[in-house]
């Protein structure tokens, strides 16, 4: 990704002291210029320095080159630091961009620092993995009934999801993950679908079809920052251009012709948030017919 690529120029100019503490950062304006991409490209390049601690804003100066204290001791390596920046590639740039390597070189420390710390990238993943999931729990005492406190638990996942949308990647739900705060989000789910009165079997299924269901949706967030990343195209850009051999798509399918055009005349956004909701109450009023609840 371009701004990746701005930011890890900078990096390097900061580190070998170019851009010495308290030094001017090219600004946005600049950097898009040099590098000719666009203003936001060339913010998102300033955002991620920021969040790394090399730069800050300063009032009426513009974006200047952090003083080393203020960095908060960059040669303090923990394993709480790895995990964060591990974190932070992820988000930005997909967890197949992710690599121990690359860690090291976002804090700045030598390429096999992070070892003594994390047995390997197996585990790092892990560990983040655990992190995103504890960013957010619940109430410590559940309010609501069964299916209020399901749609909590519902939206609180998709929170996580949405905002790392590498999480829902991770694996298949026949191999669950061993990890403490995802068990958090299990109970509560599980906590109010024990209120169906069912054996544990059925409780099972139960907890992994709601998941699934999230988690399902979830996995189509990073899918499209990567079709966004690898064409260059939005969704509109792509539906523009796949018009003609969708429409195409429909000869012989007079049900499927017909939806797409009373959708083409009314407009449509395919609307993820929409859909897990609807998704979720529908899935409860099933619950709540079958179980009597």
């Amino acid at each position: 990704m371009k701004y990746v690529a701005i930011a890890e120029e900078l990096r390097g100019r900061i580190t070998r002291g170019e851009l010495p503490p308290g030094a001017r950062v090219p600004s946005t304006r600049r950097l898009a210029t040099d590098h000719g991409v666009a203003m936001a490209t060339a913010a998102k390049a300033l955002t991620l320095l920021s969040q790394e601690g090399l730069v800050r804003a300063e009032p009426r100066s513009g974006t200047v080159v952090a003083d080393r204290e203020r960095r908060g001791d960059r040669q303090a390596v923990t394993r709480e630091r790895i995990v964060r920046a591990a974190i932070t590639i992820a988000d930005t740039e997909g967890l197949g961009a992710l690599s121990m390597r690359g860690v090291a070189a976002r804090l700045g420390i030598a390429a096999m620092a992070p070892y003594r710390y994390v047995r390997g990238k197996d585990e790092l993943v892990l560990l983040m993995a655990d992190a995103a999931f504890g960013e957010r729990g619940y109430p410590a005492i559940p309010a609501g009934d069964w299916r209020e406190r399901l749609l909590l638990g519902g939206r609180t996942l998709w929170s996580l999801f949405r905002r790392h949308p590498w999480l829902a990647q991770l694996g298949p739900i026949t191999r669950p993950l061993p990890l403490p705060n995802l068990a958090t989000h299990g109970e509560w789910a599980l906590s109010a679908l024990a209120e169906l009165d069912v054996d544990a079997a059925t409780l099972c299924d139960l907890h992994v079809l709601f998941f699934s269901h999230v988690q399902g949706l979830a996995i189509h967030l990073e899918r499209e920052q990567n079709a966004l990343a690898s064409s260059g195209l939005s969704e509109e850009d792509w539906m523009d251009r796949q018009g003609p051999a969708v429409l195409a798509m429909t000869a012989g399918h007079p049900t499927f012709a017909k939806m797409l055009g009373d959708l083409t005349e009314t407009g449509y956004d395919l609307v993820l948030d929409d859909i897990l909701e609807s998704g979720m109450r529908a899935l409860l009023d099933g619950l709540a017919l079958r179980f009597g609840r």
